[in-house]
Order: C-alpha cells, then structure tokens, then sequence
C-alpha cells in the first residue's frame, strides 16, 4: 500500500482541499493481488487503490467515457501479416497507464483509508489524474497515449 501511495504522490493525482459545498466525495477502496513474475519464484503482495466509480453521476463526474479498443481479430491480422513478411513484433507495458491521464472534470474522492494525512483527516482528494475504478479513466488514458503519438512514427489506421 505504501509502494502505491507513494506512485500517486509522484504522479501528483491528487490535492487535499475543503469539500466545496454540494459537492460530494467518490468513496475508494483497496485491491489486493497475489503478484507472481515469471522470472522471480517468490510472489509478491500488490495493492491498488481503486475509485468507487459505480457512484459517479453523470453531467457531474463525467461526461464522454468512450475510449477506442482493437478487436482481437484486428490484432490475429496484423501478427499474422508481421509472421507473414518475417517483421520484429514489439510491444510496451505503461505501469500504471491509468494514473498518467488528466482529469478535465472536479472530481473528489475520500482519503484512503490508513492513510489519512494527521491534522487534515477532514480534507479529501481533489483529484488530477485518473484512478482505476473512474468511468472517463480509459479514455483520459487514451488521449494521454494519442497525445504522444505524433512524436513517433506512429499512425492512426
């Protein structure tokens, strides 16, 4: 839990500040995992803060949700081209892609639970970035990912 506290206040996700009036605060939770790498026989515990995003209201915490996804067969075409012309396939792992995106609405969410700041347990988090468990989360991500491309030779097809 310290290991992902400490991810979101490098990536700056959030503020504490006063809950403005009628506002309400998104409730949060924590995911646990049972991590194991191919490479390390010890398994690892992992856990994540998660939004309770089931409560967002639309108009109010969001607005557009929709993110482009690639069929599967879309994926089976292009390897089996790549396979066909002998081609180098690679591929990326963004750790903890949905962090990395911008939020463009206010929206608050609690203090985690064990990690209320002393002497500011009535502040709660006025987030910046997105969270897993937010409905607009993978779109932001996406449009923080689509922001990059031209700065490759990436094309949209």
């Amino acid at each position: 839990m310290h290991e992902e506290m400490q991810s979101l206040h490098e990536n700056h996700t959030y503020d504490l500040v006063n809950l403005p009036q009628g506002r309400r605060a998104l409730k949060n939770k924590w995911v646990y995992r049972l991590k194991t790498e191919e490479n390390n026989s010890k398994p690892r515990f992992k856990a994540r803060l998660v939004v309770k995003g089931f409560s967002q209201k639309k108009g109010i915490d969001f607005e557009e949700i929709f993110s482009p996804v690639v069929k599967m067969s879309s994926i089976q075409v292009v390897l089996g081209f790549a396979a066909s012309l002998n081609l180098e396939i690679e591929q990326l792992d963004v750790k903890t892609a949905f962090l990395h995106g911008d939020l463009e609405e206010e929206i608050y969410m609690e203090q985690p639970k064990g990690f209320k700041v002393k002497g500011k347990e009535d502040l709660v988090c006025r987030l910046k970035k997105s969270l897993y468990g937010l409905k607009q989360a993978p779109r932001q991500w996406y449009k923080k990912f689509d922001s990059f491309r031209p700065l490759c030779i990436c094309e949209k097809i």
